[in-house]
């Protein structure tokens, strides 16, 4: 029965990972799927190794990352790849849903909404790492983010406490936030093997964006090599970064320790929350802005829904394609105004460019009609 069971379970390994068919013309936009499943093994194995060597209180957590640092046997290396690592994770998620977007791989709806999932699951994780180090942004961060739950009528006050676990973010906060951040990657990876599963059920999309069932080749070794050389580029860049700026995508702030009593000039998450913190302040009133907050990410579970047409890429939509390229600038626009202080002209640009962040999404479909009706 175990010899049976083995067997059964090495071919399913075989038809998934070495046979699966594979469409022949995907590009090199398709690899950042296995970068993420990278990505995440290496997040996971880093932050066990921190793990062993972090404390989970407020009076020592900030010297305990110094001890990491400066005390364990390649604790900077740990401590530099898991920092870095979370960067490059988001690096090739958003490049991982632009190519969704732009070839229209979100036709896979099951695949796509675990995609979703996936993401909020991610930002949740990342967002309480960044509190654990207990510098000054970390805990700013903490405070104002977790300060959004206070926007809910009537039970708002008494959730913030809630998650607080007192009346600010102290060690409590801390403690629940390291178990939290512990056990969520765990989660990630589960969500993971689900979308793996629907992915596999579908199987991929391809830049022509048609049913490409009779131009399909198996996985291995055509794909797995190329999969392979991705990974030898994308350890190369990393550890570049790492060696040469490691802290270039870090803030100043936060090699100062945790004090509550001194507030810094600007408050800002990492790069990676930039644009939606933009939509975020954009908008006066706060629970206003904590909802649009959430439609940012949420609004990609609508796309299925809305784009009916029966391409799966918007190469034969030309004004499509410029537009998606305009949206490309948009989010790095918003990105870059998440970082600027809340004065004149940024006010004023935010909110425009917040406007035109959630028009991308029905304006594209209505292009197309445009295009359909005009080429027919």
């Amino acid at each position: 029965m175990n010899k049976l069971m083995k067997n059964k379970i090495f071919e399913i390994l075989m038809n998934s990972l070495v046979n699966l068919p594979t469409p022949v013309n995907i590009s090199i936009w398709w690899n950042f799927g296995s970068l993420l499943g990278l990505c995440l093994i290496i997040q996971i194995i880093t932050g066990l190794f921190l793990s062993m060597h972090y404390t989970s209180n407020i009076d020592y957590s900030f010297n305990s990352i110094i001890h990491i640092i400066q005390d364990v046997n390649y604790g900077w290396l740990m401590r530099l790849i898991h920092m870095n690592g979370a960067s490059f994770f988001f690096i090739c998620v958003y490049l991982h849903i632009g190519r969704g977007l732009y070839y229209m791989s979100f036709k896979f709806i099951k695949t796509w909404m675990i995609g979703v999932l996936i993401l909020l699951m991610m930002m949740g994780t990342a967002f309480l790492g960044y509190v654990l180090p207990w510098g000054q942004m970390s805990f700013w961060g903490a405070t104002v983010i977790t300060n959004l739950v206070s926007a809910l009528p009537y039970i708002g006050l008494m959730l913030v406490e809630w998650v607080w676990g007192g009346f600010s973010v102290n060690n409590a906060t801390l403690n629940r936030f390291y178990s939290l951040h512990f056990l969520m990657p765990f989660i990630l990876l589960f969500l993971v093997i689900i979308h793996l599963m629907f992915l596999h059920d579908t199987g991929s999309n391809n830049p022509l964006g048609v049913d490409s069932n009779y131009y399909k080749i198996i996985f291995h070794n055509y794909f797995s090599l190329k999969d392979i050389l991705g990974y030898m580029i994308f350890i190369t860049i990393m550890l570049a970064v790492m060696m040469e700026v490691p802290y270039i995508l870090s803030d100043p702030e936060n090699f100062i320790m945790a004090n509550s009593m001194v507030t810094p000039i600007h408050i800002q998450p990492e790069w990676y929350f930039l644009f939606a913190y933009t939509i975020l302040r954009s908008i006066p009133n706060k629970l206003s802005g904590v909802i649009a907050l959430l439609l940012s990410i949420l609004i990609l579970m609508i796309l299925p829904y809305i784009y009916n047409n029966k391409f799966q890429g918007l190469m034969i939509y030309p004004i499509s394609q410029i537009y998606f390229w305009f949206y490309f600038n948009m989010l790095i626009m918003l990105t870059w105004l998440g970082s600027q202080a809340v004065e004149s002209p940024f006010i004023k640009l935010s909110q425009l460019l917040t406007v035109l962040y959630f028009s991308y999404y029905f304006m594209n479909f209505y292009l197309m009609i445009i295009w359909d009706k005009m080429v027919n």
